[in-house]
């Protein structure tokens, strides 16, 4: 007699412990990949964003009016740059020398960095994780599932291949769904490290090239306080263009 040994019919007739292991790696799975395809997404938008900004900032605009739009703003580098104008534009307007307000600005983005980073890097370390405990759940529930065979065949006085060949397929369905999970968990971890390693670049190096803007502004004396009113922000920088050095 013909057994049905096709996925459906082997999960079907798998062991509870089985099923509930198989259960829980494709729930990992799928939430893996809603993980995946919502980073993909994320991250395509703060490439977007970042090189958009980039691209505004050297465009010979004055840091006055970048920094009046960049209130509201959904780019990290914008609100990078938003935090270092305006600690240094707070700095500033106290009279204190220039070392200090290098100084300010560079806590600022520092941190903001590091906040920005942390968002980037969101969920990654679920990826992470499904990508190395997937495998050795799926082997937990094959083990479980080969030992669950072996103990209904020794109720038999004649073992054959027929006999056991469903059992120990049963088992190994929990590991190839177990490998299923992990390995694009595992390949999306990689490739989403390596593009979030190339967005902390981007941000590292504007944060210094926006110190040397800032390190020339403050180093252009500050104008009296009666006359820096009139200049539409009290920082007393240099409000125009900014270009490269």
């Amino acid at each position: 007699m013909n057994q049905d040994l096709s996925i459906i019919a082997l999960v079907a007739q798998a062991s509870l412990v089985v099923k509930l292991v198989m259960a829980g790696l494709v729930m990992m799975s799928l939430a893996s990949w809603a993980v995946i395809f919502a980073k993909i997404v994320g991250l395509r938008r703060v490439r977007a964003s970042n090189d958009a900004f980039e691209k505004e900032f050297w465009s010979g605009r004055s840091l006055n009016e970048l920094h009046q739009e960049a209130r509201d703003t959904t780019a990290p580098m914008q609100r990078l740059f938003a935090s270092g104008m305006k600690e240094f534009m707070k700095l500033r307007e106290k009279r204190l020398d220039a070392a200090s307000q290098l100084d300010g600005a560079r806590r600022a983005m520092r941190v903001s960095l590091q906040r920005e980073l942390d968002v980037v890097e969101s969920n990654l370390s679920f990826l992470g994780t499904v990508g190395s405990v997937s495998p050795y759940i799926g082997l937990f529930g094959t083990v479980w599932g080969i030992m669950h065979a072996f103990v209904g065949l020794s109720n038999l006085q004649q073992v054959t291949l027929a006999n056991v060949a469903p059992g120990i397929a049963e088992a190994l369905v929990a590991t190839a769904i177990g490998l299923f999970a992990a390995i694009p968990a595992v390949i999306a971890y990689n490739r989403f490290a390596r593009d979030i390693d190339r967005i902390a670049n981007q941000l590292e190096n504007f944060s210094e090239e926006f110190t040397n803007i800032l390190q020339r502004n403050a180093s252009s004396p500050m104008p009296p306080a009666s006359s820096a009113a009139s200049a539409g922000i009290n920082t007393g920088m240099n409000a125009g263009p900014v270009t490269r050095r």
